[in-house]
């Protein structure tokens, strides 16, 4: 058995296809748990990580195939966050949502999946990428 910590953050379209790809990992719901993982960034309204669309979709799309889950939330810089959620709760592998930008976009805006394959001392995947017919 593998624990998988799931990042995501509000876009449930891109959680559903991050989720999609830990259902498809080897081994399927017998082998996997996952932590579905947000990190408020502000959040003055107090809400908890099952309120965001993100975490909802995930969820369902994981329980759909069976996978057994668990939501964590944290409040701060999500790559750092989750980094630290991925070391509290021994996770063997992180999986993140990838987005196609510009490298002036992520010089400005910075990039959380940058700085989690930068920074991890476990392995982590990068999913949820769009299809060809996903961008049509």
């Amino acid at each position: 058995m593998y624990h998988v910590l799931l990042g995501v953050d509000d876009d449930g379209e891109m959680a559903d296809r991050v989720a999609g790809t830990v259902a498809d990992l080897p081994g399927g719901a017998d082998e996997v748990t996952v932590s579905v993982f947000h990190a408020f960034t502000d959040n003055p309204a107090g809400a908890s990580a099952a309120q965001v669309a993100g975490v909802r979709r995930a969820q369902e799309r994981l329980e759909e195939a069976g996978i057994e889950t668990t939501v964590l939330e944290a409040s701060g810089d999500p790559a750092e966050e989750l980094l630290e959620a991925a070391a509290d709760h021994d996770a063997d592998m992180i999986v993140i949502g990838g987005r196609r930008r510009s490298p002036a976009g992520k010089a400005l805006f910075g990039s959380v999946a940058q700085t989690v394959i930068l920074n991890a001392d476990r392995p982590v995947l990068v999913g949820g990428r769009p299809t060809p017919t996903d961008e049509a």
